[in-house]
């Protein structure tokens, strides 16, 4: 079982936002670019980078999508306390 993620995400307040996100990503568009266009997460100036981290780092939602996400994919929307998120698990570890 992975002890690390690394992923990334784009943090937006309305579900509808979300699923429009995803579906210009699964369409082929960047998401990094996505992310510094519209997150509102800090992380946007990464590209939506949030590095590794471990559980109980996050809050729980998030947590549960990016462990239990395969390695390369992109889930979402994901609902938590602060809005909408679509996350790019990037690397397990």
């Amino acid at each position: 079982m992975a002890k690390q993620v690394k992923a990334s995400h784009i943090l937006v307040k309305g579900q509808e936002k979300a699923k429009e996100i995803l579906d210009r990503i699964t369409n082929g568009e960047s998401f990094e670019a996505l992310a510094k266009e519209f997150s509102e997460c800090p992380s946007k100036k990464r590209g939506g980078d949030l590095g590794y981290f471990g559980r109980g780092m996050m809050v729980k939602e998030f947590e549960k999508a990016a462990f239990d996400a395969e390695k390369g994919s992109i889930v979402g929307p994901v609902k938590t306390q602060f809005g909408w998120h679509v996350i790019k698990v990037v690397d397990k570890k």
